[in-house]
């Protein structure tokens, strides 16, 4: 069985994720990339950008017409964050890919930290109102969630939706709806931050990932919408 159809069945599974939580697939997306399909780390990375960007625009267009996504606050996020994912992508440069990988782990640590305190959290409202922009917060959040794309070559929607409600006080599904957005406009700009740096590209792989990754994330954005918010 070639590469491309092993695929498949893990961009659903990727997809659902990022389609129900708004994140996550990243965690899923490299290590696949890497230890399943055979792509070394640097390709893999770029790669894993495209399969999440790819989720999170589907998904975001799903939730855009529930009126869930705060606008404003998705682009005012994702400025500081493209800076940041230019810069760790060329700070990713100077690293092996070795350490790459092991440095990953404690990022997903911190990711699974923050969403048992998410759980912890009361949110009462299922959509709750867009909160009022608090410049600072934003700046930092969107900046330091922008180097860790760019570095580890990974959405960031394990940290995005965390941040949105405990950071910046986002509702869940609202949390889940803009940060699919962020994770769109974010992941374009790692991706063409990977690319300007030489990053190869497993063409037939990408693309069988990245679609059933999209079926995925619009089966993810329905389901979503029954999962309890803790």
């Amino acid at each position: 069985m070639s590469e491309a159809l092993i695929a498949l069945p893990f961009g659903l599974v990727i997809g659902l994720i990022v389609g129900g939580v708004g994140g996550g697939g990243a965690i899923l997306a490299l290590p696949v990339l890497v230890y399943v399909l055979g792509e070394g780390v640097g390709p893999a990375s770029t790669a894993s950008l495209i399969v999440v960007a790819v989720a999170a625009a589907v998904g975001a267009g799903a939730l855009a017409f529930r009126g869930h996504v705060c606008w404003r606050l998705a682009l005012a996020f994702s400025a500081p964050a493209a800076v940041g994912s230019l810069l760790g992508a060329l700070a990713s440069t100077a690293v092996s890919p070795a350490a790459l990988i092991v440095a990953f782990v404690p990022v997903m640590l911190v990711a699974a930290l923050a969403t048992w305190r998410r759980t912890t959290e009361t949110h009462d409202d299922e959509k709750g109102e867009c909160p009022a922009l608090s410049g600072p917060r934003i700046l930092l959040a969107g900046f330091s969630v922008g180097v860790l794309t760019g570095f580890f070559g990974v959405g960031g929607g394990f940290l995005i939706v965390p941040v949105l409600m405990l950071w910046l006080g986002v509702s869940f599904r609202r949390a889940v709806a803009t940060s699919l957005v962020i994770l769109t406009l974010t992941g374009l700009a790692a991706l063409a931050s990977h690319l300007g740096t030489g990053s190869g590209l497993n063409i037939p792989i990408t693309a069988a990932l990245a679609g059933s990754t999209a079926v995925g994330a619009l089966a993810g954005t329905m389901l979503g919408r029954r999962l309890p918010e803790r």
